[in-house]
């Protein structure tokens, strides 16, 4: 009598081919962007506690030391949304208005809105 042979589904076939190369999943790039994210947070908290993310910045060129700000990315996009009141902003204003390239400004209203610092009134629309 012959052994009856196993069948192995697609899925079966792919899930090991990931596990055996060692392949991330959606589900695995997920989690550390959440740990990314939550990472941002703390240093930011951390570095809000010990004065150095708007503070002083030692000698200049020209020997004065003094305080100056400074704007992140994030915070310039928050900043030129905020101005706009509550009628908010599109995409393409927010391009215009920050310089930033087309990649960079998607990254930054995605972490923006997932953070809660910007709302998406409609789609392309921002607000704060």
């Amino acid at each position: 009598m012959a052994k009856p042979k196993k069948n192995m589904s697609f899925d079966g076939m792919v899930k090991f081919f990931l596990q055996y190369y060692r392949i991330p999943t959606r589900k695995d790039i997920e989690k550390l962007m959440d740990r990314i994210d939550q990472l941002e947070k703390l240093i930011k908290v951390k570095w809000a506690e010990a004065g150095k993310l708007r503070g002083r910045f030692g000698d200049r060129k020209d020997g004065q030391t003094g305080e100056r700000d400074v704007l992140t990315a994030s915070d310039r996009v928050e900043q030129v949304v905020r101005e706009a009141g509550p009628a908010g902003l599109s995409f393409g204003d927010i391009k215009e208005k920050t310089g930033f390239p087309d990649k960079k400004l998607r990254n930054i209203i995605f972490r923006l809105n997932k953070n809660g610092r910007i709302q998406r009134k409609a789609r392309g629309i921002y607000t704060v």
